[in-house]
């Protein structure tokens, strides 16, 4: 592989940002300089033009874009919904399942298995996330009601007998057999979150104690305060505050949650808890219009208007339409994080939430060479994955 180096950038790395240069050799950052004294070698040179030099953004919750979607069960549809967020500065990506049939789910997996996670042109796959079915019909929210189920063993050790690619599984913890399927999950290493749950702030600290360390898009598909015999009841939304160390998902679109939301948001959970995600359906990336959420054959008609999906009744939202781009420029201008501290929420933080720390999510040097480039507007201008430049608009 060519040595690479990006000179004349300012770095944004996880405790600021600083002027400097970087220089990549065999799909690795080799060395940072912060001085114009480059005492190396080197086949190719980039100039940043004084750009920002960021990690890639990394995606732990998206259904598809650039209108695919992964559960359209055709491995043509997963590369071209990747390269879709690829564009737009994602250069790792976790495919996300809808609650779907027993049987849809395992065709899917099949396809899934005989993917190409590292292709080259494309952003690394990380795994799968299985987004249900085991959720509170209460809080379904898009998620189709016909398939809604509890965790059965019989069940969800099937579907993981069928792959060793799942790395995050979502579901709701105060369903019959929650607790210990999230015991299950922990053993083999795969994250286990909340998502679409009716539980109270209670319920989701006995989860957070049995292994659940996230809680998936927060504010959507669950209950702040509510009342039952006329006494008020915190919510999984208080316990994500109250919970110190849990990570919170968070759908910075500009349309699931206000900016007085992303702003509370930020000041209690801070930058080190908050992972930004699209939580993107097909038509991440693409023009207003209908559009089928799910895979073709098993999904429904939704509407993408003002930048948002929705149900056709307009009942409640079916998604994103986002692309991480749009992620940081929407808590970046509608809250008081710096640059460097929302970047952190869509680089470093998700890939410790996925243990892969050590790998991605920072410019530092011997981690991989996923590195973006982009302008004072957050407008990409280079997308590099693994040492690769799968996009350059310099």
């Amino acid at each position: 592989m060519k040595t690479i180096l990006i000179k004349n950038g300012n770095i944004i790395e996880k405790d600021g940002i600083k002027k400097g240069s970087v220089l990549i050799k065999d799909k690795k950052i080799e060395q940072i300089f912060y001085t114009e004294d480059f005492n190396c070698n080197y086949d190719m040179v980039i100039d940043a033009k004084e750009q920002y030099i960021s990690p890639g953004f990394i995606d732990i919750h998206t259904h598809g874009g650039g209108g695919h979607d992964f559960m359209d069960n055709t491995e043509e549809a997963i590369y071209k919904a990747v390269y879709a967020h690829m564009v737009h500065g994602t250069t790792s990506i976790v495919p996300t399942t809808l609650t779907n049939t027993k049987e849809n789910l395992n065709t899917f997996m099949n396809i899934f298995n005989n993917i190409d996670l590292n292709k080259k042109g494309y952003p690394n796959i990380l795994g799968l996330h299985l987004e249900g079915p085991y959720f509170s019909y209460g809080q379904r929210g898009a998620q189709d009601p016909r398939y809604l189920r509890n965790p059965e063993p019989e069940e969800y050790n099937k579907i993981l007998s069928l792959t060793d690619r799942i790395i995050r599984w979502s579901l709701a913890p105060e369903l019959e057999g929650a607790l210990e399927f999230a015991q299950v999950l922990k053993e083999k290493k795969i994250n286990c979150s909340i998502a679409h749950t009716e539980a109270t702030c209670e319920e989701v600290k006995k989860a957070y104690e049995n292994g659940y360390i996230c809680l998936v898009h927060f504010y959507s598909g669950m209950n702040s305060v509510i009342r039952k015999n006329a006494y008020r009841v915190a919510g999984a939304v208080e316990a994500g505050y109250l919970l110190d160390d849990i990570y919170v998902e968070v759908i910075a679109d500009g349309s699931h949650l206000p900016k007085e939301l992303l702003e509370l948001i930020y000041k209690i959970k801070r930058k080190d808890r908050i992972c930004l995600v699209t939580d993107s359906m097909r038509a991440a990336g693409m023009p207003d219009g209908l559009y089928t959420l799910g895979g073709k054959d098993s999904g429904y008609e939704v509407v993408v208007e003002d930048n948002v999906a929705k149900l056709t009744d307009r009942s409640a939202f079916a998604g994103s339409v986002a692309t991480s781009d749009i992620l940081l420029k929407t808590m970046y201008y509608n809250t008081s994080a710096s640059l460097d501290e929302v970047v952190n929420m869509l680089t470093i933080n998700p890939a410790t939430l996925l243990n892969i720390e050590d790998q991605k999510g920072s410019i530092e040097i011997g981690k991989d060479a996923d590195i973006i480039i982009f302008d004072d507007k957050q407008e990409i201008s280079l997308v590099m994955v693994m040492g690769d430049i799968n996009i350059n608009k310099i």
